[in-house]
Order: structure tokens, then C-alpha cells, then sequence
């Protein structure tokens, strides 16, 4: 083997290229450190922004007790070269190449981890006052939205638009939520765990109007399909986010159904020296037997160990480390902490712990008597408990399970 060949292989010859500065982005440049990688690391990050943290940005940003929300990375100290600013337009997966508007980069290794961008509420571009909330700029141009206590209508009952519409009514703006589907949540919990939900924003003094399309936005009001208008000094927009893979058209890189990149068990893309990590990217579950697209917080941090394991280990062809984790995420919301771990999809049972209407309670979502999947509201021990139960994959009791006394760990068969 040449000299020149050894260099390459060896992991300090190497340079990694991280796409995105956000949770996944950084948190793969910080693990590739972690685990003993030597060779360049790269960030490009599109904003001009310090890489901050997302779920901020819907509460004390939002609210104006927080200037921002940076990560606390010292990224010179750990020797990743941090490039701000630098939108990636183009991969040139041949050539081992990006393209930016700042010329092309090179790498011998990519990790992509662009994330997710807000989907637009269509015939609403351009229309004065009309707000996405995904990033810092999103939230800085909200904050004087609430300030002035002005009448804000929500498109959407999804969990960034009932923790928007929890902070515009604490910073009391007269809200309204109008939701297309019949309930809050709906595409993402069944209508038994998410029914009891409506009644928190009744309870909060918004005004929730489900089965409410919108026709289109206007300077000042909504209009809803069935001709009414609804007064919107603002609208706030919170349909759903889509993987942000559009620069990649061309690439060759295999996209699945919603246009994310397809990564394997050890999140490598269909392109050799390639990767993907986070909100863009879907990857298979041997834990719930298909293939999982996770637009969540814990997700940006959990895979990019993953990544940087397969990356250090890259000399042999079976990978150093499989990502098959329990999915989990958590939202605050009129007054509740509300958490959520596992997939329930495949569950065969259903048990509650706790009274629906009142200010704590759980659902328990079986298969074959095995916990698969569990909503908190107000009982993070639970939370915590199942967390350990589902990945143990340990069976369970449900009328012991039932009572909500009784700890979900003295639970089990």
C-alpha cells in the first residue's frame, strides 16, 4: 500500500465536511472530538448566527426573557472550523465536492445534517404579517408581535402551534388556533390520547376552531373556507416541517416518501463518504420494524454518536455502532409539561393511568403486552420509567399498569 494511501485511511488524514449548524451539525463535530477523530473538521452552517439551540425559540426568546440561545461549544478549542454564513448549494458526490456560493469545499467524508424547514401556508407568501417560527430571525421579528398584544391567528394545532399560541396568550395577545383536522395533534397521536387536549386552550382563553381550512390571508384577517374571516394583526404558521433536501437534486442521493435522505441502521446515505443525521434524514428500526423519520430534538442529539462511531471505525466494512433508539421528544404547553417516548403504531392495547381531564395522567400503548409507547402529561416519572421499560423491552402487567399509584416500573408481568 502507497504512503499516500495510508495517509487517507488513517483517520487524521481525513477531512470531515458537517452540512448544517445546527443540534445534529454540531453535535457530530463535538462527538467526532469526543471519540478521538484527528483529522479537519469542517461546519457550514447558513446563517450568519453562533449555532443556538431550537426549542427556546417558541418560549423564553419568543417572550423576550432570553436574548438567544446559543450552544456552549468552543469550537476553536476543539479544533472544528466553524464557517458561518456559508448556504450549501450543490454535491458533486463524484468530485468529493460542495458547492457554495463561496466556492466549492472539498471532503473525504460528509455528514449531512441540514435539518428541516417549515412547510408555508400556500397563497400566504408575501402577505404582510404572515410568521413562520424556525429559526433566531423567526423568532426576534415575533417578539414585538407579543409585545404589542396584538390579535394573532395560529394555522395549525401541531405542538409549535400550541406552544406559540401558549406564549402569545401569556404575553396576552387574543389568540385563535385554526386547525384543518378535527382535533389537536392529529397527525401526530391517536384522537383517544389527543382528545383531551382541545379542552387546555378553552382553559387558556384561546379560541380553538377545528375542521377550519384556510382560504386565504389577507392584511388584517384570516378567511376560513366556510367564508368567515377571523381579525390577524399576525398569523403564525405551524403546518408541519419537510426535510430541507431540495439543494440535493441531482446528487443521486436516494430520497425516500417525504424527501428525506434514506440512511442505514448505521446512518450512511446511498453515496459512499456520505452521511445523514437528524430532521433530514430517516433510518430503519429493527425496535419497531420499519423506517422512522424523527422532526425531534433528541434525535439531532442522539444519532450523531452514531455517526461519528461509524466514522472513527470507517476502516472495517461492518459499522462500529447501529441507531435504534427509542424515540423521544417533549413539549410545554398551557401550563403542562407534556412528554412522549417510543412509537405507537403497531400498539395492540391501550391503557390510561390517571384521569384524561385532570392535571396529570399517561397512555400506555402495547404490544403483545409489552409497553412500545407512552404520552406523559404532568408525570415525568413515568416518563422516565417507561423510557427504560420500552428499551428493555420488558413485559408488562395492564391492570397493574392501570393504576396510576403504583410506579410504572412495579408494573411488570
Amino acid at each position: 500500500m502507497s504512503e499516500q494511501r495510508q495517509e487517507e485511511d488513517r483517520p487524521g488524514g481525513r477531512r470531515v465536511v458537517v452540512v448544517g449548524a445546527g443540534m445534529a451539525g454540531v453535535q457530530t463535530a463535538v462527538a467526532l472530538r469526543e471519540q478521538g477523530f484527528d483529522g479537519r473538521v469542517t461546519l457550514l452552517g447558513a446563517e450568519p448566527h453562533q449555532p443556538y439551540d431550537r426549542p427556546p425559540l417558541s418560549k423564553a426568546v419568543l417572550l423576550g426573557k432570553a436574548e438567544g440561545s446559543a450552544l456552549d461549544v468552543d469550537f476553536d478549542s476543539l479544533g472544528i472550523e466553524l464557517e458561518l454564513g456559508r448556504e450549501v448549494l450543490g454535491l458533486r458526490p463524484a468530485d468529493h465536492e460542495l458547492d457554495t456560493g463561496r466556492g466549492p469545499v472539498p471532503y473525504d467524508v460528509l455528514v449531512l445534517a441540514t435539518g428541516a424547514e417549515p412547510i408555508r401556508l400556500p397563497g400566504a407568501e408575501g402577505v404582510p404579517g404572515v410568521h413562520l417560527l424556525r429559526t433566531l430571525d423567526d423568532a426576534e421579528r415575533l417578539r414585538p408581535v407579543l409585545a404589542g398584544r396584538h390579535d394573532v391567528v395560529v394555522v395549525g394545532a401541531g405542538w409549535i402551534g400550541a406552544e406559540f399560541a401558549t406564549a402569545a396568550r401569556e404575553a396576552g395577545c387574543e389568540v385563535t388556533v385554526v386547525e384543518a383536522a378535527d382535533r389537536p395533534l392529529a397527525g401526530a397521536l391517536p384522537a383517544e390520547a389527543a382528545a383531551p387536549m382541545a379542552a387546555w386552550y378553552a382553559d387558556s382563553g384561546i379560541a380553538l376552531r377545528t375542521r377550519a381550512r384556510v382560504e386565504h390571508v389577507e392584511p388584517g384577517a384570516v378567511v376560513l373556507d366556510d367564508g368567515s374571516r377571523v381579525p390577524a394583526d399576525a398569523v403564525v404558521v405551524g403546518i408541519g416541517a419537510r426535510p430541507a433536501t431540495a439543494w440535493l437534486a441531482g446528487s443521486g442521493i436516494e430520497l425516500g416518501a417525504h424527501r428525506e435522505i434514506v440512511a442505514d441502521a448505521a446512518l450512511r446515505t446511498s453515496l459512499p463518504d456520505v452521511y445523514a443525521v437528524g430532521d433530514c434524514a430517516s433510518f430503519p428500526s429493527g425496535r419497531y420494524g420499519e423506517r422512522l423519520l424523527v422532526h425531534h430534538w433528541d434525535n439531532a442529539l442522539q444519532g450523531p454518536r452514531t455517526v461519528a462511531a461509524n466514522i472513527v471505525g470507517a476502516a472495517t466494512d461492518e459499522p462500529a455502532a447501529v441507531y435504534d433508539p427509542v424515540p423521544y421528544f417533549w413539549s410545554e404547553q398551557f401550563g403542562r409539561f407534556v412528554q412522549y417516548a417510543g412509537h405507537h403504531a403497531d400498539a395492540d392495547g391501550t391503557v390510561w393511568r390517571g384521569d384524561p381531564s385532570g392535571p396529570a395522567w399517561t397512555v400506555c400503548w402495547l404490544r403483545e403486552d409489552r409497553l412500545i409507547a407512552l404520552l406523559a402529561v404532568g408525570r415525568p416519572r413515568d416518563l422516565a420509567q417507561g423510557r427504560r421499560l420500552i428499551e428493555a423491552g420488558t413485559p408488562m402487567n395492564p391492570r397493574l399498569l392501570g393504576d396510576p399509584a403504583r410506579p410504572l416500573k412495579a408494573a411488570t408481568a
